[in-house]
């Protein structure tokens, strides 16, 4: 990628990636509380597509930005780190709003999923494994 095309690109993909992160957990934590309230809103298809459709976005502009600075996960241990625990996140994500049995449950993995996302973020600011640990 040309540096000219990088020097305009690169902010509006980060701080698109950095909108939708915002978006996205908010829009997470909204549904995690509404669920451990026992409402039905957050299960509705309007918030379900909507987290949707702000999850790819968030991972179009994460992933433009890994090419744009060719990053490596193998290399960049950070990146690596955040990759597996977004999988962690998803997982556990999918818990609190609708697999877990129980309301304790659902709240244990809403905790667990909101950790995993800071302990992400915290990665991402470091750019360290060890997040604020490093």
């Amino acid at each position: 990628m040309q540096p000219e095309t990088i020097a305009w690109a690169y902010p509006l993909a980060f701080w698109t990636h950095i909108a939708l992160v915002i978006a996205s957990v908010s829009l997470f934590a909204m549904r995690g509380l509404g669920v451990l309230a026992g409402q039905i809103w957050p299960m509705c298809q309007i918030w379900r597509g909507l987290s949707v459709w702000i999850d790819v976005g968030l991972l179009s502009a994460g992933g433009t930005l890994w090419f744009m600075l060719q990053f490596n996960p193998w290399h960049d241990h950070w990146l690596g780190a955040k990759l597996i625990l977004l999988v962690v996140y998803i997982l556990l994500g999918s818990m609190a709003l609708k697999r877990a049995p129980t309301r304790a449950a659902k709240a244990l993995f809403f905790a667990a999923a909101l950790l995993c996302v800071a302990f992400m973020a915290s990665i991402a600011l470091h750019h360290s494994p060890l997040g604020w640990w490093a």
